[in-house]
């Protein structure tokens, strides 16, 4: 009895199933399959291949060369690199190392001016091209030659400042004896 007072139940046990052997597949159909998934895979291959070459050009149509107007240089980039730079150098265009310097002579010396600062940079790359290449150490001597000359004529204060020992105005010794005192 249940302990509630009805009476249990019980369930009739479950028929016993028999294991079935799996169903055996033809070599045939098995091939068949293959063939037809392998099909598909290629023609899925062939599609996205074709799919890929509409959407991107070949590597070697976006590059091209471009010679440096300053120095000389000789990069490979992008159609679209050359005009920003071109834009920006006023339809010059200039290697990276030759950018630089131009953007620096622009802030040092020329107030922000490419223009003036391009002009100047191209004029010290062409005298560079003409002696310098030939005759590295007459480049050398005029270069050491232009830095005396800028320092003969410098009107800086430090260059004619005294060269004495620093002046003391009054000793500090009196103050502290008289703190002991």
């Amino acid at each position: 009895m249940a302990p509630n007072g009805d009476a249990a139940v019980a369930a009739a046990p479950a028929p016993v199933r028999r294991q079935s052997k799996p169903r055996r597949i033809s070599m045939e159909g098995l091939q068949r399959a293959m063939s037809e998934l392998a099909l598909e895979l290629a023609r899925d291959k062939k599609q996205a291949d074709a799919d890929a070459a509409k959407q991107l050009p070949a590597i070697t149509e976006q590059v091209e060369d471009a010679r440096c107007e300053c120095c000389g240089m000789q990069e490979e980039c992008t159609p679209e690199y050359v005009r920003r730079v071109r834009e920006r150098y006023c339809g010059r265009w200039v290697c990276g190392l030759c950018a630089e310097a131009v953007n620096g002579e622009a802030e040092g010396r020329h107030g922000g001016r490419t223009e003036e600062a391009l002009e100047a940079h191209m004029a010290v790359c062409g005298r560079f091209n003409r002696v310098g290449r030939a005759n590295p150490v007459l480049m050398q001597t005029e270069a050491m030659r232009e830095i005396l000359r800028k320092r003969s004529g410098s009107k800086s204060p430090r260059d004619h400042a005294p060269a004495g020992a620093l002046a003391r105005s009054s000793s500090c010794i009196p103050a502290i004896t008289k703190d002991f005192n």
